[in-house]
């Protein structure tokens, strides 16, 4: 009899085992949402994470997304916006998505004065968080569009707030971060923009994205090399996945991200963003490009994010599925 028990118990554990590895397996889904169809393109920042869970974060719109009725967007429970420059808030977008060329995109439909972030978060009545001084900027703009001004989250540096099962930080990014006059409009807009000037929205921030699976996935936004780039998205967050901005002049360029994953966060892996360049041809490296002079420099794989193509990562880190 207890040797009858002893092999039910064996068949329970086996049965739960297998039950529960594709919990333990979940993969994290990120989407790149560029200009052109598997390619890796001049302004392409967006993304969208998904979470085991289902949680389905897009991480700085900007103009490669053609507004809410992009086809590719789905399910969208949160946006994040780096800061509030054009090509990452949105103040225009593409007509439809492939229009234009990979170095010449056709970004011809307007957002201003609402951006695209906020157009595309009361179509999905999704939340919008940020740090620093932005949260009023979007409060205001979802109440006078007739959206829920409590939908725009404040997260400022050190703080967490939880979206579905996704766990928001914001850290620190070394950077400008302007409201450009046209997402003013009226009497003051126009002052403003004849100053040559724009409004305080406080400093430009990144992000900390921690997922159900156990990944940290750090996202830089547009910034220079940092300390805390070593203090606190490794030495406290202990981030596995970084998106690191290559673009130069406005952020790092590659060799300097390159220095910021090699020497100072450390990733398992790395995605390559905000590259300023036509960076593909035929979802192939360009020789001679930012992307492929980063590429090179990494200790670590890094992965080009070619438009509409999932990559998946474990809890550890490590790309999975798309690579």
């Amino acid at each position: 009899m207890k040797s009858i028990k002893r092999v039910m118990a064996a068949l329970v554990a086996v049965v739960l085992s297998v039950g529960a590895g594709p919990a333990l397996a979940a993969n994290v889904k990120i989407t790149p949402l560029g200009g052109q169809t598997g390619e890796f393109c001049k302004l392409d920042r967006a993304m969208i994470f998904e979470d085991p869970d289902g949680t389905r974060i897009l991480y700085d719109a900007g103009r490669t997304v053609a507004g809410p009725k992009d086809p590719r967007l789905g399910k969208i429970d949160a946006l994040l916006v780096s800061h509030m420059h054009g090509d990452h808030v949105g103040n225009k977008h593409t007509k439809a998505v492939n229009a234009g060329t990979c170095n010449k995109p056709d970004t011809s439909v307007s957002s201003v004065p609402n951006t695209n972030t906020v157009n595309i978060a009361l179509a999905k009545k999704a939340k919008i968080v940020t740090g620093s001084e932005m949260p009023p900027f979007f409060a205001n703009k979802l109440k006078a569009l007739g959206g829920n001004p409590k939908n725009s989250v404040l997260a400022r540096f050190g703080a967490t707030k939880k979206i579905g099962g996704v766990e928001i930080s914001t850290v620190p990014a070394v950077h400008s971060n302007g409201l450009a006059p046209e997402f003013i409009g009226g009497e003051l807009g126009a002052a403003m923009k004849a100053a040559g000037f724009g409004g305080y929205v406080g400093p430009p921030t990144g992000y900390i994205l921690r997922f159900t699976n156990g990944l940290v996935a750090y996202l830089s936004g547009d910034t220079g090399i940092t300390a805390e780039q070593k203090l606190v998205m490794r030495g406290f967050y202990g981030s596995q996945l970084v998106v690191m901005n290559i673009g130069d002049t406005y952020t790092t360029g590659p060799k300097e991200a390159a220095y910021v994953v090699n020497e100072l966060v450390k990733p398992v892996s790395v995605i390559a963003s905000h590259a300023n360049e036509a960076a593909t041809k035929g979802g192939k490296v360009i020789a001679g490009t930012r992307t492929d002079i980063f590429q090179k420099a990494a200790k670590m794989p890094v992965y080009v994010p070619l438009s509409g193509k999932t990559l998946e990562f474990d809890g550890g880190g490590k790309c999975v599925a798309g690579c």
